[in-house]
């Protein structure tokens, strides 16, 4: 075989690897961008103003609307941390609204290695627990002297001992509910290392009962303030 021959060949190979490449690429854009509409609809039975408002940050896609008169959000985070033994696809669902508590309160189960969606590591103060809060929990708040209605909260967290809710956040602006959707396929991750999830679709009917939890936990915190005062 001539040199010549031999270069076109191996440019002939290089264009088919570029060309295959490229085709992987859209279909997989495609693929995703069709998953995503798919979400919205979903979202939309429940939230009929969602609307798409995500920042472009990897892995993370956003949704604002009404909920019951409510300003609502609903997030899905992808964690590739290197410190989670398998990636994972968590929910994030929250009611943007004032709530009457003095500082942050963020009750997190199992922290054992830093997360892509909480500032939990960097909460300083660490909270004794009140009866009522899974023993797998840790609390911490940003102010040393702030005092939470502990035994209301641990009334209205039911929906931790199910084992996939991670984290409860409270603020003076919102409640928030982080939920494990799916954690990556094991066998792909381990010889592709991608992070699919399989068929983790948002579920409407999780999406409006993490929205009544948070709802009514707000609506139960607001109440007991406005008794207090």
């Amino acid at each position: 075989m001539s040199d010549l021959t031999s270069a076109l060949l191996a440019g002939a190979i290089v264009l088919v690897v570029v060309l295959h490449l490229a085709w992987q690429a859209r279909a997989s854009r495609s693929r995703a961008s069709m998953a995503l509409a798919v979400e919205q609809d979903r979202i939309r039975t429940i939230i009929a103003d969602a609307a798409n408002v995500s920042d472009g940050t990897a892995g993370v896609i956003t949704w604002e609307g009404s909920w019951n008169s409510k300003r609502v959000q609903v997030r899905t985070i992808v964690d590739t941390l290197a410190t989670r033994k398998l990636p994972a696809r968590w929910l994030s669902v929250s009611i943007t609204e004032e709530v009457a508590v003095p500082a942050t309160f963020d009750m997190m189960m199992r922290p054992g290695s830093p997360t892509t969606f909480s500032n939990f590591d960097h909460l300083e103060h660490t909270l004794p627990k009140a009866p009522g809060f899974p023993a797998e929990s840790v609390l911490r708040t940003d102010r040393r002297a702030a005092r939470f209605p502990q035994g209301l909260i641990a009334s209205h967290i039911e929906i931790f001992s199910e084992g996939r809710a991670k984290e409860l956040l409270i603020t003076p602006k919102g409640i928030r509910i982080v939920w494990l959707l799916a954690e990556a396929e094991r066998a792909r991750y381990g010889v592709f290392r991608q992070a699919e999830f399989g068929d983790a679709a948002l579920d409407p009917a999780l999406i409006e009962r993490l929205l009544m939890s948070v709802s009514a936990l707000r609506d139960a915190i607001n109440k007991s303030e406005r008794q207090a005062a």
